[in-house]
């Protein structure tokens, strides 16, 4: 066991897979060792005072106060540890993760959407470039809204649950969502941040283990929130371009998202995928098809 995070590992927080989360451990051991202290301090201190103040020995209460100031430097003492922790370990770490952003030339960029309940991950194909979406264009086929006449969409990929990156190389991650506030959680890197409709949030870290990792929610965004899991998985450089090729591969043989748009004239034949039928549409699929007749009636 590490001697550094001996509360942290006895707590069940994980191992550490990312470049800055050992600063991230390093503050929250000390937090605990601090409040450890104080919750020891502060009890033999309630265990004097009950001493101290029995009734037996002061049957008649003292209205004139504490007369020592002991009390206030040790107050004082705890605001001022609490104040170092905050100013010189807190924001400075914060400040450092929201803008000393890498350069995305070296950087793995990704856009990663959350909805109810599943992480999709969106990466650029080899020309570096997001292809447009549409939120008009979202269907079960097509979750993100990618325009199919959109040349710098032709090579993008889209993974559902599973990211794959390569370790020793930081990546920059923009977070969005397309129904409630969820929280991209990646307990092993010690990053964490809201998914908020609407806005592009980033984050970004840098993986040097490799390995499988979970990814989870940390904002309650609805009855399925326990089941909003996905994976994050740290590859060699060799595997991650052989994911790269394999996920290539794979986008290459599905065919395009289907059309929102029918010829003029044609009748619908049912709602289109990921919407829902209008009030009163039949449920059966042959809506003329008759009832059979009860025997007994």
């Amino acid at each position: 066991m590490n001697s550094i995070a001996l509360i942290n590992e006895f707590l069940g927080q994980p191992p550490n897979a990312s470049e800055h989360g050992f600063q991230i451990d390093h503050i929250i051991e000390f937090s605990h060792w601090f409040m450890a202290a104080l919750f020891f301090g502060w009890s033999a201190f309630f265990v004097f005072v009950l001493i101290r103040f029995h009734k037996s020995r002061h049957p008649k209460a003292d209205h004139s106060g504490v007369r020592s100031g002991i009390s206030t430097h040790l107050e004082f003492s705890c605001v001022l540890i609490e104040a170092v922790l905050l100013i010189g370990f807190a924001i400075p770490l914060w400040a450092e993760r929201v803008n000393e952003f890498p350069t995305t030339q070296d950087a793995i960029l990704v856009h990663v959407v959350g909805q109810q309940f599943n992480w999709t991950f969106h990466l650029p194909g080899p020309d570096g470039q997001f292809g447009r979406r549409d939120i008009n264009l979202v269907t079960n086929s097509n979750p993100l809204g990618l325009d199919p006449n959109d040349p710098s969409g032709k090579d993008d990929l889209v993974v559902l649950g599973e990211l794959h990156v390569p370790v020793n190389r930081p990546v920059i991650i923009e977070l969005s969502s397309k129904d409630v506030i969820h929280n991209f959680d990646l307990p092993h890197m010690r990053i964490a941040a809201d998914a908020i409709p609407g806005s592009l949030i980033p984050m970004w870290f840098k993986p040097i283990k490799t390995g499988t990792y979970e990814v989870v929610c940390g904002q309650l965004c609805g009855l399925g929130h326990y089941g909003m899991k996905g994976t994050l998985v740290v590859d060699t450089p060799a595997d991650y371009q052989a994911w790269l090729k394999e996920r290539a591969e794979l986008a290459g043989t599905q065919s395009a998202p289907p059309p929102t748009q029918r010829p003029p004239g044609e009748p619908p034949v049912g709602p289109t995928p990921g919407t829902v039928p209008p009030a009163g549409a039949p449920k059966n699929a042959n809506p003329t098809a008759s009832i059979a007749p009860n025997p007994k009636a």
